[in-house]
């Protein structure tokens, strides 16, 4: 049994050697290539299904189809009790009170706009299995780098000894070497062969990859043809190797401080996002941003940008964190992708919550049917009481607010009563202003009316 799993074992490492060289397929095409190809169907599936980037207000927990038809059918109404009342000859435009304006949105399908979202996913497919790769070859070259300067030393005391390099480097091939083990009996193997040093060194040069090992034994070779006390130089050159491996750890070690720096950054990034989006931006983003920009302004997803912001800093803070502490690009790419998923977990989870879709009791306590000024927030505020289906009050539930046909109103959380207070600002033009209130799939509207001068 166990000779038929090495026989089956030798054949298809057989096949896959005669497949890579036939092929001449290389470690990226598997590593990189594939993953790309992977990510390209990922998103070549996700545009099939429907998915799109977000544009304009996509964090609404009213929007869709159903939620433009009520919007539009609520101005109508408006729009024909503000022409009956001037009809009438009544200049304030009285609305009738105690009218029934609320309802429940129909269950819709999930948006489908977060096509940036399936970007960031496609991006960590494609460069993951990469980025892993080249984490664990570097560690291996580490190895490999060692493993060289212990076996440079051992070679030199065997010269030391009287023994001839070639036949220096056949004896260590049979002992243990660790990391360099089977590169070493390669090399050993074209001596045997009858094939010169420095051809038997240049190949265990390749095999390793080593920028520093190809240095010394570039000396060594050189050393060999020329001649003198070969093996002090050996010797040296082992000693020498080690203080530069010592070095070279010792300063990644110092700069690993800076991408400690980096990881922390991202993460207050994303709780100072998560502080504005929740206490301060609600507060804001109503009268506030009206008076700053307009309408335009205020209906802007802030939530949206702060994601997309989070993003791109973590795409190029891992890449930067490569760069500084390993001097190399693609040495990155593991603090790209951790951080990318680290970052995009958090917001979806924070920042971007899903709109709940439960059904709440609404309903108007004070302030409804307010007669006001052009520009001007009514006397008393429009109060909205909140309560679940069991008649408990809505403790910290966000509320969407929204005025038609134009105008502006902060959006808000409840308190511990499941009360919101809210100051709605109508534009300058006369007529009669919806101001609804949504929760979940839950809503309900009363009106102001504005008198102009």
């Amino acid at each position: 049994m166990n000779l038929n799993l090495t026989e089956k074992k030798l054949i298809i490492e057989r096949y896959l050697f005669v497949t890579k060289v036939r092929f001449n397929i290389k470690r990226e095409h598997v590593t990189l290539g594939l993953p790309i190809f992977l990510a390209i169907l990922f998103l070549s599936f996700a545009l099939f299904t429907g998915h799109t980037f977000p544009v304009g207000e996509t964090g609404s927990s009213a929007s869709g189809e159903a939620a433009e038809k009520l919007d539009a059918y609520e101005q109508l109404v408006a729009e024909m009790e503000a022409m009956e009342a001037q009809e009438n000859g009544e200049s304030t435009a009285v609305v009738e009170e105690n009218v029934s304006r609320a309802g429940t949105l129909p269950v819709e399908e999930k948006s489908k706009a977060d096509m940036d979202q399936m970007l960031i996913i496609a991006f960590i497919i494609a460069t993951l299995p990469y980025s892993i790769d080249v984490l664990m070859q570097k560690r291996k070259l580490r190895k490999q780098e060692v493993a060289f300067s212990d076996f440079l030393y051992k070679l030199s005391e065997l010269m030391r000894g009287g023994i001839d390099p070639v036949k220096g480097v056949i004896a260590l091939s049979r002992g243990e070497l660790g990391a360099i083990k089977k590169e070493v009996q390669d090399c050993a193997s074209f001596l045997v062969l009858g094939h010169s040093l420095e051809y038997s060194m240049n190949r265990l040069n390749e095999a390793i990859g080593s920028k520093l090992v190809a240095k010394y034994i570039n000396i060594i070779v050189e050393a060999a043809h020329t001649g003198g006390n070969v093996a002090d130089l050996v010797f040296r050159t082992s000693e020498d190797m080690r203080a530069v491996i010592s070095l070279e750890r010792e300063k990644e070690n110092n700069l690993k401080q800076y991408a400690v720096v980096f990881y922390l950054a991202q993460g207050i990034m994303v709780m100072l996002v998560y502080i504005l989006s929740t206490s301060l931006l609600p507060l804001i983003q109503g009268t506030g941003m009206a008076m700053l920009g307009g309408q335009g302004v205020s209906d802007i997803d802030f939530k949206q940008g702060f994601f997309h912001m989070i993003t791109l800093n973590a795409l190029f803070g891992g890449m930067i964190i490569g760069m500084i502490t390993e001097g190399d690009l693609k040495q990155g790419l593991k603090h790209t992708n951790l951080l990318l998923a680290a970052s995009y977990i958090a917001c979806v989870m924070i920042i971007l919550p899903v709109a709940p879709l439960e059904t709440y009791n609404i309903a108007v306590e004070s302030g409804g049917d307010q007669i006001v000024m052009s520009g001007i927030p009514p006397r008393e505020p429009v109060v909205f009481n909140v309560t679940d289906t069991e008649g408990n009050p809505a403790k910290n539930v966000e509320v969407k607010m929204s005025i038609s046909p134009a105008g502006s109103v902060s959006s808000g959380t409840t308190n511990n009563e499941g009360i919101i207070r809210v100051k709605p600002v109508p534009s300058q033009k006369g007529g009669v202003y919806i101001v609804k209130a949504t929760v979940g799939r839950s809503y309900n509207s009363t009106t102001v009316t504005v008198q102009q001068l």
